[in-house]
């Protein structure tokens, strides 16, 4: 099968880790060889969130102030090259010598007159305490949101509209690569009336991206891989309890939590709605079961 697989941001830097390079390196070298497990028969492509790498460097940007800090399209290439570096170099690690992993920094095209600029959503950077929160939007005019009992950033969140050089990663999946990308839900840009390419002040959902890849690449599978075991009504209360199959129209019907399972339920229900396949969500540590068909949560038509 044709796999693209959406690693969640708990594959770089688990909740209350810190942000040490050789922790998101290990956390990287795990996730790497849970995906290795599948790539037998299968033609897989990886894309990856960048949300807390995007804040470090913002932040890290901030604290120098000789030169003005980057645009937050240009922070985010940083971010991606980096994150996609380090997926690359594992996997190379753990996958036969005769597979070449190759790392893209993608772009995907939104549209400037999105209504998410006005109202920013999408948590980028580390987690603040309400102080702390409040203080950072003072002095630096960020908006900041509640992530469960602490604050994170928060920025505009297009939608996607495109993935730009498709027909070059389509040619190299059909090569045989191992292809990494859509990194960070690729690099936002979008043209003007002038025809010229433009970075956009924002943060794509990598999870609605991914969903746009698979469609695009005309994957057979679309797997959301993050730290749960799949997608639950009630989180979080004694009454909760765990989806296995359920079809896009009534997935839809549930409400669920706008900063973390949200977009990935719109994700797969995107994917599931525009191919007739079937998407799953579920824990990467489970990604062989899950591939079978027998962990996560099943969204089908």
């Amino acid at each position: 099968m044709r796999i693209v697989i959406a690693l969640g941001g708990n594959a770089l830097l688990k909740r209350g880790e810190p942000m040490h390079y050789e922790v998101q390196r290990a956390n990287v070298r795990m996730a790497c060889q849970q995906i290795a497990k599948v790539l037998p028969g299968n033609e897989l492509i990886i894309t990856h969130g960048n949300g807390p790498q995007v804040g470090l460097i913002a932040l890290q940007q901030n604290a120098y102030t000789d030169v003005p800090m980057y645009p937050l399209d240009a922070i985010g290439a940083e971010s991606v090259g980096m994150i996609g570096y380090m997926i690359a170099r594992e996997l190379t690690n753990v996958v036969p010598r005769s597979i070449t992993v190759t790392n893209v920094l993608t772009q995907t095209e939104i549209d400037p007159n999105d209504p998410a600029f006005k109202q920013p959503t999408k948590p980028i950077g580390p987690i603040y305490t309400k102080e702390e929160a409040e203080r950072l939007s003072q002095t630096n005019g960020w908006t900041m949101a509640s992530d469960n009992d602490k604050f994170r950033r928060v920025v505009a969140s297009p939608n996607p509209q495109r993935i730009l050089g498709l027909s070059a990663l389509k040619t190299l999946i059909e090569n045989g690569h191992l292809v990494v990308c859509c990194g960070g839900g690729g690099v936002p840009v979008y043209f003007d009336q002038k025809g010229q390419l433009i970075g956009a002040e924002a943060v794509i959902d990598k999870d609605l991206a991914s969903s746009l890849l698979a469609i695009s690449v005309n994957a057979d599978l679309f797997v959301i891989a993050t730290d749960v075991d799949g997608v639950y009504t009630d989180w979080g209360k004694p009454s909760q309890s765990l989806i296995r199959q359920i079809d896009a129209i009534s997935l839809r019907k549930l409400t669920f939590a706008r900063g973390s399972m949200a977009p990935k339920v719109e994700a797969t229900c995107r994917f599931v709605e525009k191919t007739g396949k079937t998407a799953i969500i579920g824990a990467l540590d489970q990604i062989e079961k899950i591939i079978d068909g027998n962990s996560g949560t099943l969204v089908h038509p």
